[in-house]
């Protein structure tokens, strides 16, 4: 059974996909365990047979992930505000994992970002290090990697799950598409930012304004310029969904 990760930058609508992905009920689901790895010096990782494990190297991760896949197929998102060192290090350890990535325009990503963290630091915006991390995986890992946009995902859903699905050897579940509304104990750790997607039943826009932006704020317009390139370089390897992609 395959390992797939879902590597985002924050704000990204990845919280979203992966509840989605619950909702389908088919695979095992793992909620950013690298990022919980690095703030709280460990992590509770599912076991096969329903339990729990705590780990606490990042190493150690890869391998459990990697060994539960065997079981059943497993689903982990995580964020890329942190550069996850080990990947480079060993990328051998990944190589068998399929890479999947998904991205949101900077603007409005790093004005959402702004107004839950207003310390907010450059590289934790996330778009570098993601571009690092696909740079790395096209070029070792067995099986190219996905990259889809949020937009597609609240423009077309279906179509652009679908594509997704068929990217990664998953069949295709619409049914998955509408989830019940709440929290869940899959991100209660980190429930402030995931706030949008408690509130949502399936992948539609949420209207938000935001008071500091790039456009009135010259720390997050020089974030953005700084993201812009690397976003550019990624959305060159998105699938395409409909002619307006």
């Amino acid at each position: 059974m395959p390992v797939i990760a879902m590597w985002a930058h924050p704000r990204a609508l990845s919280t979203a996909f992966l509840r989605m992905m619950i909702a389908r009920g088919d695979v095992t689901v793992v909620h950013e365990p690298l990022v919980t790895l690095v703030d709280e010096g460990h992590v509770d990782l599912p076991t096969a047979d329903g339990g729990t494990v705590t780990v606490t190297e990042p190493a150690a991760v890869t391998a459990h992930l990697t060994a539960l896949g065997r079981d059943r197929t497993v689903f982990v998102k995580d964020t890329l505000e942190y550069r996850y060192r080990h990947l480079f290090d060993d990328p051998e350890a990944i190589a068998d994992v399929t890479h999947t990535f998904i991205v949101r325009e900077p603007a409005r990503t790093i004005s959402s970002h702004y107004a839950i963290k207003p310390t907010v630091t450059c590289p934790e915006i996330g778009f570098e290090h993601q571009w690092e991390l696909f740079d790395l995986v096209r070029r070792t890992a067995r099986r190219p990697p996905v990259v889809i946009r949020a937009e597609d995902l609240l423009r077309r859903p279906a179509e652009t799950v679908a594509a997704w699905c068929a990217a990664v050897g998953l069949p295709f579940r619409p049914e998955a598409l509408n989830w019940a509304p709440g929290e869940r104990a899959e991100w209660r750790r980190t429930r402030k930012w995931h706030l949008d997607v408690e509130r949502t039943s399936g992948f539609s826009p949420v209207a938000k304004s935001f008071a500091v932006t790039v456009g009135n704020n010259d720390t997050l317009r020089a974030y953005h310029d700084h993201h812009q390139p690397f976003y550019q370089r990624l959305i060159r390897h998105a699938i395409c969904i409909g002619e307006d992609s």
